[in-house]
């Protein structure tokens, strides 16, 4: 498909833009992360993407470094008591994602997309396995991400994450962004 393709070139080029223009917002982000708490800055992820290759997402760190590891926030008791102080305005602001721009760079997301399972999400995986959603890149944002994240029930998010395939196009992607 001809939009696949121009979706990753722009995808690229937007990436690195955006690198470009917020590397001064990155590095007050570094020594505001450091200041805060003991860990390292970036956070990875083992994540499902596109054909169901794991890769790692980047993200900056908002949690404690003795948070459970491989436990989705919502999952953990009292998550608050996880979250360092920057990590809250981090989260509440969705600046914890930029580094995902990285990730759009190299080709293993998108700006618009699935939102990647985490590795051992194995009901998300399986259910969107009958939509066919892991024949795209997976996103940053994508439908069932502005419906609702992570209040949705795994069925409607991969039913709605079979219908973002289903309208593939360049105007759905930009809707979706805005």
């Amino acid at each position: 498909m001809f939009y696949l393709k121009f979706k990753r070139f722009y995808d690229f080029v937007l990436a690195a833009l955006g690198i470009l223009v917020l590397t001064p917002l990155f590095l007050l982000l570094v020594v505001l992360i450091k200041l805060d708490s003991k860990g390292p800055i970036i956070f990875k992820q083992k994540r499902v993407g596109k054909d169901k290759i794991h890769f790692d997402i980047y993200k900056f760190r908002t949690m404690k470094i003795d948070t459970p590891k491989n436990t989705p926030t919502h999952l953990l008791d009292n998550p608050q008591q996880w979250i360092s102080r920057i990590g809250k305005i981090l989260r509440k602001t969705s600046l914890d994602e930029l580094p995902q721009l990285f990730n759009i760079l190299i080709g293993d997301m998108s700006f618009v997309g699935p939102r990647p399972a985490l590795w051992n999400q194995y009901n998300l995986i399986e259910e969107r396995d009958k939509y066919d959603v892991h024949k795209v890149l997976p996103g940053v944002t994508g439908w069932a991400q502005v419906s609702g994240r992570d209040e949705l029930l795994i069925l409607d998010k991969a039913k709605l994450d079979g219908e973002y395939l289903k309208h593939l196009n360049l105007w759905t992607d930009i809707k979706l962004v805005i």
